[in-house]
């Protein structure tokens, strides 16, 4: 039997309802109604148009309209419109909520990425738009530039997702390709002022990742972005290839005059909501140590290297004593090479699993705080040190299901995947192994 947490005898806790309540508390410190009404500026003079991007950007248009009393103290509506994955629009009164496809973007995208130029246009220098960004918004505002189609921009969303690019790599890539992003959606709302209050998934929280920075200016070239496309050996159409050569896909620049009254305030980034979790889980009598928000790599690489450290930690008590918990975020990649459905956490988590082999007294959780796991909606799945055993009874072989890039088959038939549904926020990977050590 697992050892009972020192300050935690009277109640011993049971290891998988820790984890999940630590996740949920990651998730809730990230709730728009949560961290937008702190950064709602003064009334401007002139107009307020509200638009916005991403899997949390109807949320944060909800909290806008009922937290922000400088507007309302003037009589005056808001209007503008904003565009979610499929699932996670809330009602609003005064602005409108657009529906569409992530990861791959699709039609009604294409359409909303449009209309939110339009509606940018012919603005002044008294008006105001407050743009709404949050993770999600790269496939959800696809608008290629002249001779690309959407069926382009399909396909390569699905050549970057398939080819284990990182984040900032194929952001990188969409930045050069789009008639929206790269500053560009904010060079349209000159001269009017722009803010933008974004939730950051990205490692660093670089505004320019955050849904490929439409409203910031881009340093990178489209000569970087050539670069990865043939490192990663990016499938690109022959029109897209002579945009990036010929550099008629370049970016916004920071220095460009048009952005001049534009601003950004991240209101909530993925460490905030590991202090989050962290807290649950010091107040259940575990130590807690955050080994970093940024973590990037091959989620089956990162797996087998936090396995070693979580396998030393267990055996030896060093470099920290169990028992413990091992906190991280960021985002991996996963190269698809075989039939399976992907998803960043499930890999990790599977091969962190198949690297431990049932270390007793360790449990682990990975999930995407958006719900959302590469394609799944599933946001991530629960490992125990009795997970491959039961995978063995059951005729699941884990080594199997890693090859074929299936942790989201080998954790649901073993019922241990992790379902919250649309959380309306999103703030990147969620990491939490848990070390009570081996028994006395």
């Amino acid at each position: 039997m697992p050892t009972t947490p020192p300050d935690a005898s009277s109640s011993p806790q049971d290891p998988a309802a820790l984890l999940r309540r630590m996740f949920d508390a990651a998730v809730a410190s990230a709730q728009p109604a949560l961290c937008v009404p702190p950064h709602l500026p003064e009334a401007p003079r002139g107009r307020v148009v509200v638009i916005g991007a991403g899997k949390a950007s109807a949320a944060m248009a909800q909290a806008v309209e009922a937290h922000w009393d400088a507007i309302a103290a003037t009589g005056r509506t808001l209007e503008g419109l904003v565009v979610t994955r499929y699932g996670y629009a809330v009602p609003c009164r005064h602005i409108e909520i657009i529906e569409a496809a992530h990861p791959v973007p699709d039609e009604a995208g294409l359409h909303a990425a449009q209309r939110m130029l339009e509606l940018v246009r012919g603005l002044g220098p008294d008006d105001l738009v407050l743009c709404l960004i949050s993770g999600g918004g790269s496939a959800l505002l696809p608008l290629p530039l002249p001779g690309l189609s959407l069926e382009d921009e399909q396909a390569l969303n699905r050549e970057l997702l398939r080819c284990g690019a990182g984040i900032g790599e194929m952001n990188c890539v969409r930045r050069h390709l789009s008639g929206i992003k790269g500053g560009r959606l904010a060079a349209a709302c000159h001269p009017a002022r722009v803010l933008t209050l974004a939730i950051s998934d990205v490692p660093g929280d670089d505004p320019v990742d955050i849904a490929s920075g439409p409203t910031v200016g881009d340093p990178s070239t489209c000569a970087d972005a050539l670069d990865i496309v043939r490192r990663y050996e990016v499938q690109l159409p022959p029109a897209a290839l002579e945009l990036l050569r010929s550099g008629r896909g370049e970016s916004v620049k920071p220095d460009d005059p048009r952005l001049a009254g534009a601003e950004l305030r991240i209101v909530a980034a993925p460490r905030m909501a590991l202090q989050a979790a962290a807290e649950v889980a010091r107040e259940a009598g575990y130590a807690v140590h955050l080994l970093g928000d940024a973590l990037e790599g091959e989620a089956r690489e990162v797996g087998k290297l936090m396995a070693g450290m979580t396998r030393y930690v267990a055996r030896h008590g060093e470099p920290f004593a169990p028992p413990c918990v091992l906190l991280s975020g960021g985002e991996t990649t996963v190269t698809v090479r075989g039939q399976g459905r992907g998803g960043r956490n499930v890999e990790f988590l599977l091969a962190l699993g198949l690297a431990l082999h049932g270390e007793p007294g360790v449990w682990a959780l990975a999930g995407d705080t958006d719900g959302v796991d590469g394609a799944e909606d599933i946001a991530g799945a629960l490992l125990a040190p009795d997970t491959l055993e039961r995978a063995r009874q059951a005729g699941i072989r884990a080594a199997d299901s890693l090859d074929e890039n299936d942790g989201h088959g080998f954790f649901s038939a073993l019922g241990d995947s992790v379902i919250t549904g649309p959380t309306m926020t999103n703030v990147n990977d969620f990491r939490a192994i848990l070390v009570q050590g081996r028994e006395a």
